[in-house]
């Protein structure tokens, strides 16, 4: 299986470079994936494919603020900083840019002086171990200084940092959003409930390795990133008495997805569970977990757009996408979504 086999062609107007006004307001594709059959509707019309009994399970972790650009103490040349994994209280794994400007023993500097890094050391792949020194909280100093990590492909400056998180997120830790979950509204998800909709929770922080391309040639060889979840005993237990009555498990997102299908046995039983998952989803995979997808739509080549073709297989999608071209859908990060039935 190639990687080239999951490529499209994409406009480049059609990357949505901002979030709408109305969260729940964006288009949304609806693929019948046993028929093949493509609806065209507003993301709020998600209620009419909704059923009393089903479970809708949501990633609520929370994005970091994790872009900190500064300047080196000594010389002043401008250096960005990128908070990738917190090993302690003050001490993190980061991206640095540009690398040479960021050597063991400098000390960058961020607004006026209120935060310092040291670089500690370099370690393997380029990354750094750094030190923090300030007064105060360390994340409400993060939260004035912070920029949100937006996606390459996004030029467009944020105005508002929380257009880029979902309206449930709760357990800081990710550098990029689970972005199926945006266009949820908490009106929308009130509404959801009040029809009989269970709502569970799992929590994945997302890792810069979502936007990291595939460059192996066979996608049976691509190493996939690690990202760290947790699933509490209730919300296992909420996902798994839907399973029992004859509910469906609707994943929001290929995270949801993703944790899902790392803590369910082959029983189809959920377990909750925390820790690191590697789990790579292309096609020929065996879905344990989900029954039913909401979703972006995703890079071309890329880890996301091979778990979407899992679930309805490649040329399915492929030829969905070309659909979703020709209609003018935005994509990616602040584009429209598709839900998989």
């Amino acid at each position: 299986m190639k990687t080239s086999d999951f490529n499209y062609d994409l406009p480049q107007e059609l990357i949505a470079q901002e979030p709408l006004k109305d969260r729940s307001s964006s288009r949304l594709l609806v693929l019948h994936k046993d028929t093949g059959e493509i609806e065209h509707k507003i993301f709020k019309d998600i209620t009419g494919y909704l059923k009393k009994g089903d479970c809708l399970v949501i990633n609520d972790t929370k994005v970091l603020p994790a872009r900190l650009i500064g300047a080196r103490k000594n010389t002043g040349a401008r250096v960005e900083i990128l908070l990738l994994v917190r090993k302690d209280m003050d001490t993190w794994e980061v991206l640095t840019y540009p690398g040479k400007k960021a050597k063991p023993g400098d000390v960058i500097v961020f607004g006026d002086g209120r935060l310092e890094a040291e670089i500690l050391e370099v370690i393997e792949g380029g990354n750094r171990i750094v030190k923090f020194k300030y007064d105060g909280v360390f994340e409400n100093i993060l939260d004035e200084l912070g920029e949100m990590p937006l996606p390459p492909y996004i030029t467009h400056k944020l105005e508002d940092k929380d257009r880029y998180q979902t309206v449930y997120a709760a357990h800081e830790g990710s550098a990029a959003a689970p972005t199926a979950g945006l266009h949820f509204t908490k009106e929308l998800l009130e509404q959801i409930k009040e029809m009989g909709v269970e709502i569970a929770h799992v929590t994945l922080h997302v890792g810069l390795g979502t936007f990291r391309p595939v460059k192996v040639d066979d996608v049976t060889n691509h190493e996939m990133h690690s990202e760290y979840y947790v699933v509490e005993q209730e919300e296992a237990d909420k996902i798994n008495t839907c399973r029992k009555n004859g509910g469906r498990i609707i994943a929001v997102g290929t995270t949801s997805t993703r944790t899902l299908e790392s803590v369910t046995d082959e029983n189809g039983v959920v377990h909750a569970k925390s820790g690191w998952t590697k789990i790579f989803i292309y096609p020929g995979y065996k879905f344990k977990a989900i029954d039913c997808l909401i979703t972006n739509f995703h890079l071309p080549e890329s880890t996301l757009i091979m778990l979407v073709a899992a679930l309805v297989g490649r040329e399915k999608i492929l030829d969905t996408y070309r659909i979703a071209v020709k209609e003018k859908y935005r994509f990616f990060s602040f584009g429209d979504a598709m839900f998989i039935v």
